[in-house]
């Protein structure tokens, strides 16, 4: 079992910056995969950054790159998701996901634990 928290979330201008935190607890943090998703009023939940398990390897959805900067601290059982240049569009609640493989997972389907979600409003 794994468990999730994350935190960060809130109301930012259109420009400004927010950094999510994702605490995990339960397993070795240093042996799996993780993901951030965000999931709009309406629309499915998606992806928008992944990284793997040493923090070597990332991948980003096209809107976010060169926004958006995913890492973890294995040390501290945490992941983030550093977001800058926000726009309206990025509202959305963001949701951080575990895979229990080392590798990059970039779909849904391939995460095993979930957290509850923190709420990110940008307004124009």
């Amino acid at each position: 079992q794994v468990q999730l928290i994350e935190s960060g979330g809130g109301l930012v201008q259109a420009g400004g910056s927010m950094r999510l935190s994702c605490a995990a607890s339960g397993r070795t943090f240093s042996t799996y995969a993780m993901g951030w998703f965000r999931q709009a009023p309406g629309k499915e939940r998606q992806l928008v950054a992944a990284i793997n398990w040493s923090g070597g390897r990332t991948y980003y959805v096209d809107s976010v790159k060169g926004r958006f900067t995913i890492s973890r601290d294995n040390a501290k059982n945490t992941g983030y998701l550093q977001m800058n240049s926000l726009e309206p569009e990025d509202t959305a609640v963001y949701y951080c996901g575990v895979d229990l493989g080392y590798d990059l997972a970039i779909t849904s389907s391939e995460y095993d634990y979930w957290g509850k979600g923190t709420q990110v409003t940008v307004s124009s």
